[in-house]
Formats: structure tokens, sequence, C-alpha cells
């Protein structure tokens, strides 16, 4: 099967919608995606398209830290892939394109809330490793790859967007 990646465009929303539904247990994902988007801090939202069909998706949104500090960062939630299509490397190939887009960017660092042992194929490591705590109270699921060797501390924050909506 072939497919490209490329930024997610106005005409890809519903089918984008449709896949983020299919694939969690709620709305909650879906609704974050829009609200992200409404708000401008969707900074990274590619999509996996084959045939003119999306079938996976991906974003990366701003994080901040308390205290504040300079460093630049970033979190990747959530990503998505239609589930007829699942296990073939599209979830992967998406992070991975995600992430070089942090890079050029020019972040400091990406963090995640989940799997570990999905996300430390991708360079991930359990952020509290590096002294930094979430507001979600987890740790080995809350990850962080880095991509400069400025110091990130303290409690990193997702946008606020992620407060109104229980994912």
């Amino acid at each position: 099967m072939e497919y490209i990646i490329r930024q997610e465009q106005e005409k890809d929303y519903e089918q984008v919608k449709a896949i983020l539904q299919m694939t969690f247990p709620s709305e909650a994902e879906s609704n974050l995606v829009d609200a992200l988007r409404s708000n401008g801090k969707a900074i990274i939202s590619l999509v996996a398209v084959c045939a003119e069909e999306v079938i996976g998706h991906i974003m990366f949104s701003p994080v901040s830290t308390t205290p504040p500090s300079e460093v630049k960062g970033i979190g990747l939630a959530p990503v998505a892939v239609h589930p007829d299509m699942q296990s073939q490397w599209i979830g992967s190939k998406l992070i991975y394109v995600g992430l070089q887009l942090c890079r050029e960017l020019e972040y400091d660092f990406c963090v995640v809330l989940g799997d570990p042992n999905y996300y430390e194929r991708f360079g991930f490591e359990t952020a509290s490793r590096f002294g930094l705590e979430n507001e979600y109270g987890v740790d080995e699921e809350f990850m962080i790859t880095r991509f400069s060797d400025r110091d990130v501390f303290g409690l990193v924050k997702y946008s606020p967007e992620f407060a109104v909506f229980s994912v």
C-alpha cells in the first residue's frame, strides 16, 4: 500500500474526526483536535493519505514549563491510524516525520503521554529521569525526547484545551 504524509488541510478535517472517533473510546480526542485547531495551537498537524483517503493523523501543540523557562517545548497528542490500517507502520511514520518537523522548527523538546514500550523506539525517555513533572500525576508514561542540550526542568503543562476534555 502506498501512502503519503503531508500537512493536514481543511478538506481533511471530517476524515480526521472520523478516524479519531473510530480509534478512541470517546469523542474527547476529536474535540481536543478541533479546539487546538480553532485556537491556533495545532503547530504541526499531519495526515497519512492513500488514494485521497486520510488513513492516519498526528498533531503537536505547544507545552510550557513551570517555572517558566526559555526552552521551547511541544507535545505530541493525539496520533491515530484508521483501525483497518493499523500495524502497517503508518503511525510510526507519522511520528518520525512529525519529530523531524519539530527539530526543523527548533523546538528543544517534545513530550508524550503514552506507552513507554512504544515511544522508546522514537527516542523518548521517562521525563522524570530529567527532573520533569507533569500535571497528570503519571511517571513512566510521561516521556520526553530532546532536540537540544538546553536544560528543561519543572512541571510541563499542556495547552489549556487539554484540561477541557478528559483525554
